[in-house]
């Protein structure tokens, strides 16, 4: 069955010029015309101005709704469903802001500077900040660049729905962080003789790191002291699992750039975790340890592979 356009603007309820728009468009397929010019359309139009009005009323745009000539229904609604869920996840963001301002007597400058700001660093913006982060740190050297897009989920946390004002200032610090030109330069300037050479087997040395971790954090949690006699055994195993001389660890220490125990801070709280990252923790006492044990006795320290500027 054929329409013209007053007809199916009958059937369907949408005004002439509506439908003559979408026409133009290209949103809805183009129709045949009679002998004298006049537009023909079909059931086949009819339906499809159906589900236009419908996906109208759900809030696509019409390039959207255009781009369903080559992608399946189902695929732009998925597309459209995320967009919607990112919208209602920045508006609760916004509504803890103004709800956490608004409980104060007198606001600032300094809230309406977090509000400005949360509306320009969503999650989208973070990764984005965070890749480019990667870029630059990992340079030209392939290993840095995948030991670092490896850690990629632990350096970009979610951001919750209904975030405190400390978790909200922690992000959009995370994310003047992960942009500044000085940290990304000073780690990959850092960290280059160690990736210049890595370790021949990668992923020996990654089982190796993890183990640091775990045993160092295990004496943590045992309530060891770094500057023990009892330090002693774990930091020699610490040497074993690693790779410099304690000279060359400590000097590691020493050029170590202070924002990269702040970056994981900030991961931290905005996880809402209150105690000190895992990783961090365990640098922080095999640098007492070291220290307590190079001003003890001037020990050489067997050669092992580690920087602790690493970190990040």
């Amino acid at each position: 069955m054929h329409y013209s356009i007053g007809q199916l603007a009958a059937l369907t309820g949408l005004p002439i010029k509506t439908i003559r728009f979408y026409s133009d468009e290209g949103v809805l397929p183009t129709p045949g015309r009679t002998a004298s010019g006049y537009r023909r359309y079909t059931e086949e139009h009819r339906a499809h101005l159906e589900l236009i009005r419908t996906l109208r009323e759900i809030g696509l745009d019409l390039a959207t709704i255009r781009s369903l000539g080559h992608r399946r229904l189902k695929e732009v609604l998925a597309l459209h469903l995320d967009v919607v869920e990112t919208q209602i996840t920045a508006l609760q963001r916004t509504r803890a802001v103004l709800r956490a301002t608004l409980d104060k007597d007198d606001p600032t400058d300094e809230d309406l500077r977090r509000l400005h700001a949360l509306g320009r660093v969503g999650k989208a913006e973070m990764a984005g900040l965070l890749e480019t982060f990667i870029d630059e740190v990992g340079g030209d050297i392939t290993a840095r660049r995948e030991w670092l897009a490896g850690m990629r989920e632990a350096i970009l946390p979610d951001l919750p729905e209904e975030p405190t004002t400390a978790q909200l200032d922690a992000w959009l610090e995370l994310a003047g962080l992960l942009a500044d030109p000085g940290f990304q330069e000073n780690l990959r300037t850092t960290s280059e003789d160690f990736w210049a050479r890595p370790p021949e087997d990668l992923d020996a040395w990654r089982r190796a790191t993890a183990t640091l971790f775990d045993e160092v954090g295990a004496t943590l949690t045992a309530g060891i002291a770094p500057g023990s006699p009892e330090a002693g055994p774990m930091l020699d195993r610490v040497l074993e699992l690693t790779g410099q001389s304690g000279e060359e660890m400590l000097r590691g220490f020493d050029e170590h750039d202070p924002r990269s125990e702040r970056l994981w801070e900030l991961v931290a709280i905005v996880r809402g975790i209150d105690r000190p990252w895992p990783q961090t923790a365990a640098y922080r006492w095999i640098e007492q340890a070291l220290r307590a044990r190079s001003t003890s006795a001037d020990v050489r320290l067997p050669p092992t592979r580690v920087n602790s500027a690493d970190e990040t």
